[in-house]
């Protein structure tokens, strides 16, 4: 079995830091498993990595994409896979970074996702419905046909409400039934699977920082400018946090402060999210970062899990 180390936690933990510490040390390469930081542009409101941070490590999946292209599972599967074979081929181990917890899911487990495509009709229909009677409409659609999955996801993601929707009218059965049996499978890697976690007022902290960051680095002018090459709010990329909220303020939708205090709340809450999800899969190594002094340390007790495991020898 090849190795595969897994690095996540939610928005603002720190996990880029702690990422190349660990490539470093064990003569890795990372693949992000981010969502926003594989589109080209768009840097800020990603938070995304800069070649001066990457500090040698090669990067995969980081400004790959123009913004008008789809990024979905299994286009990340599929780019995920091409660069694990690149970071085998020269006999590295791969480091999957990222807060994406659905992606590293897929990934992992090699989970079949190209039966979830769906046609691109019934998509249009269903993003009209979403338009003319609201997202509530799409979630109680939902409701009725995949129960299961109407509790899991929130009516406010209504990318993955219609995209259940979407399965359920091209295979005829609920993808909670799906996603369950291939739950049980095993993982064709050698894996661990870390998660940076810290003390929720110390996360929420450094969400709001981070944000009031991104504000004094210029987000609205980097969302300006991707309006004015015509990007639009209704794309895939432009739905990420802090994207869509300036979309709002650009178009007369709130204030300044409105927006930047929206931004925080969504970034939260998105957070509580991630960390549900994490809770919820299993062979999990949970780290909170209260419980050590240094960032060495969470280094030296990584790896000496992974040599624990088998998977890297020192």
């Amino acid at each position: 079995m090849k190795p595969m180390i897994i690095l996540t936690g939610p928005t603002a933990v720190g996990k880029t830091e702690l990422s190349i510490g660990l490539a470093k040390a064990i003569d890795g390469e990372i693949i992000s498993a981010d969502s926003m930081q594989v589109y080209k542009k768009m840097d800020i409101g990603t938070a995304k990595i800069t070649s001066q941070e990457m500090q040698g490590i090669r990067h995969y999946l980081v400004d790959e994409l123009d913004p008008s292209e789809e990024f979905h599972i299994a286009k990340f599967q599929e780019m995920a896979k091409k660069a694990l074979k690149e970071i085998y081929d020269r006999g590295k181990i791969p480091l999957i970074v990222g807060g994406t917890g659905f992606y590293i899911q897929g990934l992992l487990y090699d989970i079949d996702f190209t039966k979830e495509e769906g046609d691109k009709q019934y998509r249009t229909f269903l993003q009209e419905i979403g338009k003319k009677d609201g997202k509530e409409k799409l979630h109680e659609m939902l409701k009725e046909i995949d129960p299961v999955s109407a509790q899991k996801i929130h009516c406010n993601n209504v990318k993955r409400v219609i995209r259940a929707l979407e399965f359920y009218h091209q295979n005829g059965y609920p993808i909670s039934e799906h996603n369950e049996k291939e739950s049980q499978r095993e993982s064709p890697y050698q894996s661990a699977y870390f998660v940076l976690t810290n003390q929720r007022e110390v996360l929420y902290d450094r969400i709001n920082k981070r944000v009031d960051l991104m504000i004094e680095q210029g987000l609205v002018d980097e969302v300006r400018q991707l309006k004015k090459e015509g990007y639009e709010k209704s794309m895939v990329s432009m739905q990420g946090i802090g994207y869509k909220e300036v979309f709002d303020y650009l178009n007369g939708g709130c204030s300044m402060e409105e927006m930047t205090e929206q931004i925080k709340k969504d970034t939260r809450h998105f957070a509580k999210r991630q960390l549900t999800w994490f809770r919820r899969e299993k062979d999990t190594i949970f780290i909170d970062k209260s419980e050590f002094k240094t960032e060495t340390e969470i280094l030296t007790y990584m790896l000496e899990i992974l040599k624990q495991k088998g998977i890297w020898n020192g």
